[in-house]
């Protein structure tokens, strides 16, 4: 090390000078050479809230900010030439001896502009940190409400990420505390509101100063949302646990988070155990206070008792299901099981998701336009001759079918018997949907003609749509049942 002064990064705290640590002050007031940030208009939070602690002889080193985000094509460049000419500033008064201490709102190193500095002196000088009250800690003081009990997860965001990140993160339920609003408040707010969470959100502006202001997020005017401020989604009441827990049956939707609801979501992130079949479960992301529970495809009745067992003792249990858990799902092997004596004071609840019928018919334009039926090809659960009355039921009334499970590795000729009664029913050009995989990686989607529907090309991944006698194919490609019917 070359110099013989010493640099302190100190934090000193959210905005009230009573919250000033006592080593923060005591540096404050011994140091010969006092640094603080401020923008171009001059004036420095970090500096008013140490000025009780400055002696009025200091040497006082004045860091302006060349340029913001919204002024710089830049702006890291800029940034970076402005932090490496500050350090050489401070570097000369190490060098003579001095005793350097740069002033940080909050604490120096949570999100603080010191880190900077840090990392081009602190190699070469005698370096110390000294910690400050963060805002996110004098936000939750001043909302009065716990920020993290437990086994919770605190969660520290930037407001500056992608909407879609913020979702992501906050999809998970646990404590949130949204750093450096400011601009970003409007696309804060709609990832709050994506999310299932900003009925949960308070908003924090000057923590602990005389400007200080609490509020609901959603009825803050945006307008007037300055960069010192915050959002908080604090623990939640509800997280401790009744004597008697709860299953919820939740759905997932067809394939990826964004097909999943608000409602299923928040469900997810409250829960104490994660229950369902190995597929579907990898699909939702556990946070650390989570268990999950995966098991077979072929267990259903044992996975519903399973989770209304945990239930009675008092956790809060999310069965997981692909699409709809009412639709060919768990929905009704839960509730088969629950009512059972046993399980007589359990609380079971359904939340819906979007069918994977819906997003098929989706992808092809509006085949499910009319009436429609939906059948499973599944005879595990149900004998084939019941299927096949269905089938030629549904054919003879002239309904859009929407055919779930139509083939898998030990069922390899339901496919073709069902295309063969279809047609004793249906023309030949009658439209078929071939949908694999919709919205995931694997996603395709087909238009075939019913005779030339060949089962070679359908799994267990794909759903079927097969169109009434109404059912259009336009030259573009897009298929939809008219909601008028003739005569």
């Amino acid at each position: 090390m070359t110099g013989v002064g010493r640099l302190y990064g100190v934090g000193v705290g959210p905005g009230d000078p009573e919250l000033v640590t006592v080593k923060a002050a005591r540096l404050i007031g011994s140091a010969d050479v006092v640094v603080f940030h401020s923008a171009r208009h001059g004036r420095s939070v970090a500096r008013r809230i140490a000025e009780p602690y400055l002696r009025g002889d200091q040497v006082e080193e004045q860091l302006v900010y060349p340029v913001t985000t919204e002024d710089s094509d830049d702006y890291q460049g800029e940034m970076d030439g402005f932090y490496e000419e500050c350090a050489r500033r401070l570097a000369a008064h190490l060098d003579a001896g001095r005793t350097v201490v740069v002033l940080a709102a909050g604490d120096p190193f949570f999100y603080g502009s010191y880190m900077h500095l840090h990392k081009r002196l602190a190699h070469r000088y005698p370096t110390e940190v000294v910690p400050g009250v963060t805002s996110v800690s004098a936000g939750a003081a001043v909302v009065g409400t716990p920020l993290v009990e437990r086994d919770e997860v605190l969660t520290v965001l930037p407001g500056t990420l992608p909407p879609d990140t913020l979702v992501e993160h906050l999809s998970h339920g646990d404590p949130v505390a949204i750093m450096k609003l400011g601009r970003t408040v409007d696309h804060v707010r709609d990832a709050l509101a994506r999310a299932g969470r900003l009925d949960e959100a308070w908003y924090v502006e000057r923590a602990t100063t005389g400007g200080q202001r609490t509020a609901r997020l959603s009825e803050v005017d945006s307008s007037s949302v300055p960069y010192f401020s915050l959002a908080l989604l604090p623990s939640r009441p509800n997280h401790r646990r009744d004597s008697v827990g709860e299953v919820v049956v939740v759905g997932l939707g067809p394939a990826g988070p964004e097909w999943l609801t608000p409602q299923a979501r928040r469900a997810l992130a409250e829960a104490d155990d994660l229950v369902g079949y190995v597929t579907y479960l990898n699909r939702v992301t556990a946070n650390p206070r989570q268990r999950k529970h995966a098991s077979d495809n072929k267990v259903e009745s044992e996975r519903a008792a399973f989770a209304l067992d945990l239930a009675k003792q008092g956790r809060r249990v999310a069965v997981v299901s692909s699409g709809d858990p009412g639709v060919f799902a768990m929905a009704g092997a839960v509730l088969e099981v629950a009512a059972e004596a046993q399980f007589a004071d359990v609380p079971v609840r359904v939340l819906p998701g979007l069918t994977a019928a819906h997003a098929v018919a989706s992808r092809a334009g509006a085949p499910l336009g009319h009436d429609y039926a939906v059948i499973s090809l599944s005879d595990r659960l149900k004998p084939w001759d019941v299927i096949a009355s269905r089938l030629d039921a549904a054919a003879g009334a002239d309904l859009v079918l929407a055919i779930y499970n139509p083939a898998s590795r030990s069922r390899a000729w339901q496919v073709e018997a069902a295309r063969d009664l279809l047609l004793r029913h249906r023309s030949a050009d009658t439209p078929v949907v071939i949908g694999r995989d919709v919205g995931g990686p694997e996603e395709s989607v087909r238009v075939v003609r019913l005779a030339d529907l060949d089962p070679s090309t359908v799994d267990m991944r794909c759903l079927l749509l097969i169109g009434s006698s109404q059912t259009v194919v336009t030259a573009k490609g897009v298929v939809f049942t008219p909601r008028r019917y003739p005569g």
